[in-house]
C-alpha cells in the first residue's frame, strides 16, 4: 500500500546536495505536521545527491512517522524530481517546497484554506531576502514569462505550491516545467490562486541557480511552451463502464 494515500496532503521536498539543510528541514517539518490544517506527510525526493543528503534523509525518515523518501538513480533536475514525487503521491493534494528553507512549511496553512476551490494554490514571496541582482533577474524572467504565457502569475518561482493531485498527474512534464506550473494548470482549465507568503535568506547550502538557468533557459522554454500550447490535448472522461464497481 502507498502510505501517502493515508494523508490528505503530501509535501514533496526535492533535495540535491543539501546535507547542511537536512537537520533544519527535519526540525521545521516535524514542527509543522501537527499544526497542519489537513493531515500531511512529507516525501523527500533525493535527486542523485553526491553528498550525504540521502543518508541524512533516511535517518530523518526513520525517526518520524509520516516522513517518506524516494531516491533517483541519477540527478535529473528539479522538474524530474518534482515529477517523480507527483507520480508517487496518492493523497488528494500534493504540495511542493524547496529544501533551502527560504520559505517555511508553516505557510502551507495560508494556502490550504483555498485548495477546494482552486486546482493550484501558490505563494507569492513577500519582502524577498535575495540580492538586488537576483531579484532583478527574477522580475525580468517573470515579466517575460507572463507576456509569453498570459498566466497572470506574479511570482512563479515561489516554490510553495499545492495542487490537486489528479491535476498534477495530468501536467505534461519537461525539463524546466516547474516554472510553468500555473500556465500548465490553466491549459487544463484549472483555477489558480496566489497568496502572499514569507521569504527568508538562505542560511546553509549553495544555490543551484545562476544566470543560465534563471534567465537563458527559461527564455527558451517560453517558446517551447507556446509551441506546446497550440497542440495541447485536454480532455475529461464523461462516462465509462469499466471503472465502476
Amino acid at each position: 500500500m502507498n502510505k501517502t494515500s493515508q494523508y490528505e496532503l503530501t509535501v514533496i521536498v526535492p533535495v540535491f546536495n543539501e546535507e547542511d539543510n537536512i537537520a533544519a528541514l527535519e526540525e521545521r517539518l516535524s514542527a509543522y505536521l501537527p499544526q497542519a490544517l489537513r493531515t500531511t506527510c512529507v516525501l523527500f525526493v533525493n535527486d542523485g545527491s553526491k553528498d550525504t543528503s540521502l543518508e541524512r534523509i533516511m535517518e530523518v525518515c526513520a525517526r518520524h512517522e509520516g516522513f517518506f523518501y524516494l531516491s533517483l538513480a541519477r540527478n535529473g533536475g528539479l522538474s524530474a524530481a518534482l515529477k517523480a514525487g507527483i507520480d508517487a503521491t496518492e493523497s488528494p493534494y500534493v504540495g511542493y517546497m524547496d529544501a533551502d528553507l527560504q520559505t517555511t512549511p508553516d505557510d502551507f496553512n495560508l494556502l490550504l484554506p483555498h485548495v477546494e476551490s482552486y486546482e493550484l494554490v501558490m505563494g507569492i514571496r513577500a519582502n524577498r531576502k535575495d540580492s538586488g541582482f537576483k531579484k532583478f533577474q527574477s522580475k525580468f524572467a517573470n515579466g517575460f514569462r507572463r507576456m509569453m504565457t498570459h498566466d497572470g502569475v506574479q511570482d512563479t518561482g515561489c516554490p510553495l505550491k499545492i495542487l490537486h493531485t489528479d491535476t498534477a498527474k495530468r501536467i505534461p512534464f519537461f525539463t524546466g516545467m516547474h516554472r510553468f506550473l500555473p500556465a500548465l494548470v490553466l491549459l487544463q482549465e484549472g483555477r489558480v490562486k496566489q497568496v502572499p507568503v514569507r521569504h527568508f535568506p538562505r542560511t546553509a547550502g549553495v544555490s543551484k541557480y545562476h544566470l543560465w538557468n534563471r534567465l537563458v533557459a527559461p527564455f527558451m522554454d517560453c517558446f517551447a511552451y507556446r509551441w506546446m500550447k497550440k497542440r495541447y490535448i485536454n480532455y475529461r472522461v464523461a462516462d465509462d463502464n469499466f471503472t465502476r464497481a
